[in-house]
């Protein structure tokens, strides 16, 4: 893996290659680039993965600090049908919905699933379109994307 001049960096307590193992299997163009036991750090790990060809690392050290909303993983989708299988997916073993398209995997990750069109719908120069759209999504939990677009024409009813 080429060194990025910024990597995600995933600290898990427990499970960092089982999660980098669940994400590639849900996303394209993802895959383990390599798994490295920490020599003398007891079961720690490091594991160096891509998503959607992007790198990122993760770490398996006990100590480490629950995930929170504080950071999140944003995915954009062209259509609902990709929305709806990556919000299944993710939320699969155990995870959790919650609101404006954000859900927590069975890791404890967050991440929002939102389809393309959203950022710029919810700042559109007009804002009564924004605000239209924005009032519809924070009734959503997973996003509907004929909705949000409803909003935004004015025609939603």
């Amino acid at each position: 893996m080429s060194i990025q001049k910024i990597t995600p960096f995933l600290w898990y307590s427990t499970q960092a290659e089982e999660a980098a193992a669940f994400y590639a299997g849900i996303f394209p163009d993802s895959r383990i680039v390599k798994v490295t036991a920490v020599p003398g750090a007891g079961s720690t790990k490091v594991v160096e993965f891509l998503l959607f060809g992007q790198p990122f690392i993760a770490m398996s050290h006990e100590g480490g600090e629950s995930f929170n909303h504080s950071i999140s993983l944003m995915v954009n989708c062209g259509d609902q049908r990709e929305l709806d299988r990556y919000w299944d997916m993710l939320v699969e073993g155990g995870g959790a919905y919650d609101n404006c398209g954000w859900l927590r995997d069975r890791f404890g990750v967050s991440w929002q699933i939102v389809p393309n069109d959203l950022i710029p719908m919810i700042s559109d120069p007009d804002p009564v379109k924004a605000a239209r759209v924005a009032k519809a999504m924070m009734q959503m939990t997973k996003f509907d994307v004929a909705a949000l677009k409803a909003a935004y024409a004015g025609t939603e009813g």
